[in-house]
């Protein structure tokens, strides 16, 4: 039905928004790996509603309980599970969706799908669900970085028309976290903060480009054809809620090169790295193996769907009507993208790590 992604590094999200809870099963994390439930809470935390006046003020804790999966510390090779309780539903702010569809959000897709849909919230279409990928991706980090030192950084590259300037080879996790909108560009950071209350204040909402870098991959990570590790990692990120769009490398960009300006020229390096590269719009990936290089990517966040003006809609029997947003949303979702852009990210790397090493022994 959806809910599982991976292959040997495979999970599967489960709950509703306002259901009793929301969590994952990771099936395939290797034995023996550190869990230190601080660190898996500390990604919870980045990504938790109520964490500052510019995102949804919805008050969960997201406290995360193991219920398998570990002993002293220590994975043990089989499932860990893995449950976050919610605590501050208000399903009354959904009672008018119950005979109306909000304009591009999921509730009229899910009812032409299933015949049924959780009206509260939106179900597994909203972005509560992410709990499970955050929580998992926290433990692929700790294998990436453990097994073979893998750092991956997610930042606000851009909110609406607002741009930052980032060094992916260069950006820290703490210039990241150092205010609230999650940009490294501190000038740019006050601007785009500023342009969140404004269109927060006016019952609107806005969108942007989350950036991510990978450093300390490997060269051979990835499967040829199909199962190529961009494609894959466009997949990951493109499950997100609200994701329209993913470049790697160059992205869209390179259109505008030649091959000789485009072109990543070698040069000698050093193991595990033979080869580098004395550029990277190939953003760490060719062929769809990785080559040692940071893996550089960008996913494009559109507009949150629901809003506070009035718009036009039709009935659950499609009918003219208007609606109006009520409750708790984000204005813009960028600040608490982040850690699920990191963690689905992870998420992919780690899989393709373990495949390459069940394949080649490396």
């Amino acid at each position: 039905m959806g809910s599982t992604f991976g292959h040997l590094f495979r999970i599967h999200t489960f709950g509703e928004s306002h259901g009793g809870a929301v969590g994952v099963v990771v099936d395939g994390c290797p034995p023996r790996i550190p869990v230190v439930v601080e660190d898996i809470q500390r990604e919870l935390d980045r990504r938790k509603p109520g964490q500052s006046a510019i995102v949804t003020q919805r008050k969960e804790s997201d406290t995360v309980r193991i219920l398998s999966g570990v002993e002293n510390g220590l994975s043990l090779g089989t499932p860990i599970a893995m449950l976050v309780a919610n605590e501050d539903q208000r399903s009354r702010d959904y009672d008018a969706m119950r005979e109306k569809y909000r304009p591009s959000h999921a509730d009229y897709t899910y009812d032409a799908k299933y015949g049924i849909r959780a009206v509260a919230g939106g179900g597994r279409a909203s972005a509560r669900e992410t709990v499970g990928r955050v929580a998992a991706g926290a433990l692929a980090k700790r294998v990436l970085g453990d097994l073979w030192g893998v750092e991956i950084v997610g930042y606000v590259l851009k909110v609406h028309d607002l741009w930052a300037e980032v060094d992916p080879e260069t950006v820290t996790l703490e210039q990241v976290e150092s205010n609230i909108v999650r940009c490294p560009d501190g000038p740019v950071a006050e601007a785009m903060i500023a342009r969140i209350e404004e269109v927060r204040k006016a019952g609107d909402s806005i969108g942007g480009i989350v950036g991510c870098a990978a450093r300390g991959c490997l060269p051979g990570w990835g499967e040829p054809v199909f199962d190529k590790l961009e494609a894959d990692l466009g997949k990951a990120l493109l499950s997100l809620p609200a994701c329209k769009g993913v470049e790697i490398g160059s992205g869209f960009g390179g259109t505008d090169l030649t091959g000789s300006q485009h072109n990543d020229a070698f040069f000698p390096g050093d193991q595990p790295r033979p080869a580098r590269t004395r550029t990277n719009l190939s953003g760490g990936i060719q062929g769809g193996i990785s080559n040692g290089e940071t893996i550089v990517l960008r996913a494009a966040f559109k507009p949150t769907a629901t809003i506070m003006r009035e718009q036009e809609t039709v009935t659950t029997r499609f009918e003219p009507t208007t609606i109006q947003g009520r409750g708790r949303h984000d204005p813009c979702v960028l600040p608490r993208a982040v850690p699920m852009v990191e963690a689905m990210v992870a998420l992919t790397l780690v899989d393709h790590a373990l495949r390459h090493r069940a394949l080649t022994g490396r």
